[in-house]
């Protein structure tokens, strides 16, 4: 029986369409849009989903606009959207906004890439290694808890005045978040995989190179991108404590001038970078890792 052909969901079979046996129901599913055409579906999901990414945030910065011309709010406290817009280009223009934007960015890639290489690496080999991990565990959970901020004064002790104590702090954060996605990414490998390896005859350096390495990359590059967002949240709290320039001094000391308009043009810069850099993390990612699934882009055939 051809499905294309059922004007409905369900049909009863007559005895005589079986040879005489007991009547029987038949379920046909009809195929949907995204079964008759994926590709187009897709399209269509991701033109609604872009859809609902922007109007979101427009409207509610249309709301802030109205808001602020209607004197719903002060703004003097919350400054307009345009206002914001236009101090911002102005700035950008005047030359006056790139530096602490490549100061923060400096910081920021800098400890980052610090902070990624050591904690994959202890990731890794903790992960693999059952002896390393319960000696090196309980110390790297105690020092986790420890708020980062609080260790600033140290890291100052140590570097001293600079970009030194900006880096570490940055590089320590980072080092925590991957250092754990890392090693729970590799002690959750499935046991099919390693019992896979071992079938084939694979050494200690080829399971690892060629079952734990790639099974577990994915799940390490998504604590990689919470990182990056991490990293720039981070920086700009340290560079409002303990530096001379930078976005989170912008921020800060715009704000101890009472200059709102561009205390919100140094945190609109900071929710830009943190997006840029983030993103990034994922289009490496997926250059990085083209078996993984996907949460964005074309379907897989």
């Amino acid at each position: 029986m051809k499905s294309e052909s059922a004007p409905a969901s369900a049909r009863t079979a007559r005895p005589g369409d079986s040879g005489g046996g007991p009547a029987e129901t038949v379920l046909v599913r009809r195929p949907g849009p995204g079964e008759r055409d994926p590709v187009r579906a897709h399209r269509r999901r991701r033109g609604i989903e872009l859809a609902l990414a922007l109007a979101v945030p427009a409207a509610l910065i249309l709301l802030w606009q109205l808001a602020a011309d209607r004197h719903w709010i002060d703004s003097r406290i919350y400054p307009a959207p345009s206002t914001i817009a236009a101090d911002g280009w102005q700035r950008a223009a005047d030359g006056k906004l790139w530096p602490d934007v490549w100061a923060t960015l400096q910081r920021v890639v800098a400890g980052y890439a610090l902070g990624t290489a050591a904690g994959y690496l202890f990731g890794l080999v903790m992960g693999a290694l059952r002896m390393v991990r319960a000696a090196l565990e309980p110390l790297l959970d105690a020092l986790y808890v420890v708020p980062k901020l609080a260790l600033l004064p140290v890291f100052l002790n140590m570097f001293g005045l600079g970009e030194g104590p900006q880096i570490a702090l940055v590089a320590t954060t980072v080092f925590f978040f991957v250092w754990i996605s890392t090693m729970a990414a590799v002690m959750g490998v499935a046991e099919g995989y390693r019992e896979a390896g071992q079938v084939f005859g694979a050494g200690p350096w080829q399971m690892f190179r060629h079952v734990l390495l790639p099974a577990s990359l994915p799940q390490v590059l998504v604590g990689m991108r919470v990182a990056s967002g991490v990293a720039v949240l981070v920086i700009v709290a340290s560079e409002q404590i303990a530096a001379n320039d930078g976005l989170g001094h912008l921020i800060f000391d715009s704000r101890t001038l009472f200059q709102n308009d561009v205390m919100f043009v140094g945190i609109v810069c900071v929710a830009v970078l943190g997006v840029v850099f983030s993103e990034l993390v994922r289009f490496i990612g997926r250059r990085l890792t083209p078996w993984a699934p996907r949460d964005r882009g074309r379907p897989r055939p």
